[in-house]
């Protein structure tokens, strides 16, 4: 079916996209959540994804290809988490992204790894993190990035 012709409700596309998003947060951090809930986890972050596709711009979908891929790593699925950990590293060197959204690219890539058993590659990965680190602006969000890297 073609959809080209039809106007686009941007409203609605970054709305749902920002409520998916978040919604995906409340279950990150669920600790007993069921089996069920991680694949609605999963299908939320891509929802996400899919919506700021419509709406959003580069850093939008870094955040939420990042975010797919630590939805991932909390299911366990090396493979897919480190696909889209790659993809939002990507999207922040082809679009000139640094600072928070660069450093949690590398750390994407290194968490994504270290599941996947390539603990060399990890720590690559994890240094590179650690150097973007510094060109964090903001005090309070490099600290709490480097909190979150050390947890891999």
């Amino acid at each position: 079916m073609d959809t080209s012709d039809r106007p686009i409700d941007a409203d609605w596309h970054k709305k749902t996209a920002q409520e998916t998003f978040n919604a995906v947060w409340d279950l990150i951090e669920k600790k007993d959540r069921s089996d069920y809930e991680t694949l609605v986890m999963i299908h939320m972050a891509h929802t996400s994804v899919y919506h700021w596709s419509f709406v959003g711009e580069a850093v939008n979908m870094a955040r939420g290809e990042w975010q797919v891929s630590r939805v991932y790593c909390v299911a366990q699925m090396a493979e897919s988490a480190l696909y889209h950990a790659r993809r939002s590293l990507d999207i922040c060197l082809h679009n000139g992204i640094g600072d928070f959204d660069l450093a949690f690219g590398y750390e994407a890539v290194a968490r994504a790894l270290k599941l996947g058993g390539d603990l060399p590659g990890s720590l690559q990965q994890a240094a590179l993190a650690e150097q973007a680190a510094h060109q964090i602006a903001k005090s309070e969000d490099r600290d709490y990035f480097l909190s979150e890297l050390h947890t891999i």
